[in-house]
């Protein structure tokens, strides 16, 4: 399915060592330097940098790198879903699950899902959150994970290629460090955010990222804006080591362990939904039909 030696180069980079690497494989360091060096020759890239400290990642093994995980996982993943279609006849709808997009909503909805579905089947497809697996999952869903739960509003939908049922209005929270000053508060209030750095996704993502944007540089000038390009560990990790305030929505409340979510006193909400492709399968649509149902029950 895919080049074993890919797998090799992984635990290389996450290691930093040939050694180490070698000792998480179970086989000897100069097997692993021979898969690395054939991967190299094979792809005409240097991977790796050899330091006396280690292994660093070259501009090319860093962009690998991000691309393997994702391609060892698809592979992985076609094949437990060439596996299932065979013993579900088709009837199985893929959910896309990370932290940023949960499945919780439909895990709460289940049991009416499946009183109103009763043939078709569920399955979880993990996948990490990084723009360029964001980009590739929302612009082809229906062909390898069918449904993503998120937030969203039409430019989002527009930038991704795909469309969306809106399930409810989530308010727009904040997450601070459990140790910043803030996270003995039960709620904040517009004016605890004075003097903080709120850190908000850029202009034109979202139009109601941008209402609540419009009104802080208007009304609130205290609060100083930082612009972010995407929702990541990265962001969330960034707004704990920088004691900044994230904006954030309550289902979030699991993704970072050192982040408190909070609700502010203003009546500013997003679009939460099932993100799935603009023309979906009859299954999908079924299922969609039924998710609907299952909310007003």
């Amino acid at each position: 399915m895919y080049n074993p030696q890919l797998e090799t180069f992984l635990c290389a980079a996450e290691a930093g060592s040939f050694n180490k690497a070698a000792e998480r494989l179970y086989i000897s360091p100069p097997a692993v330097i021979k898969q690395i060096n054939l991967l190299e020759e094979s792809l005409d890239l240097q991977l790796f940098v050899r330091t006396h400290r280690g292994l660093v990642l070259t501009r090319a093994g860093q962009s690998l790198y991000q691309d393997a995980k994702y391609i060892i996982q698809y592979c992985k993943d076609s094949v437990t879903r060439a596996r299932n279609s065979m013993q579900e006849s088709g009837r199985l709808i893929r959910i896309g699950t990370s932290p940023m997009t949960p499945a919780q909503v439909l895990v709460d909805l289940w049991p009416r899902l499946q009183e109103l579905c009763p043939n078709i089947k569920f399955q979880l497809v993990p996948f990490e959150n990084t723009p360029e697996n964001a980009r590739e999952i929302l612009g082809n869903l229906g062909q390898n994970i069918d449904v993503v739960a998120g937030i969203f509003d039409e430019t989002m939908l527009g930038l991704r290629r795909c469309a969306g049922l809106e399930i409810s209005r989530e308010p727009i929270c904040c997450a601070v460090s459990v140790h910043h000053r803030l996270a003995q508060k039960e709620h904040l209030s517009i004016q605890d955010l004075y003097g903080e750095k709120l850190m908000l996704m850029r202009r034109d993502w979202s139009h109601y990222v941008d209402l609540l944007r419009d009104d802080l540089w208007k009304n609130h000038p205290q609060i100083r804006i930082v612009d972010f390009d995407f929702y990541d560990m990265a962001a969330f990790n960034q707004c704990e080591n920088n004691n900044c305030v994230l904006m954030a929505i309550e289902n979030w409340r699991y993704v970072h362990p050192l982040l408190k979510i909070m609700h502010v006193d203003w009546n500013y909400t997003i679009p939460f939904g099932l993100l799935h492709a603009p023309e979906p399968s009859p299954l999908v649509s079924q299922f969609l039909e039924a998710v609907v149902r299952a909310k007003k029950l």
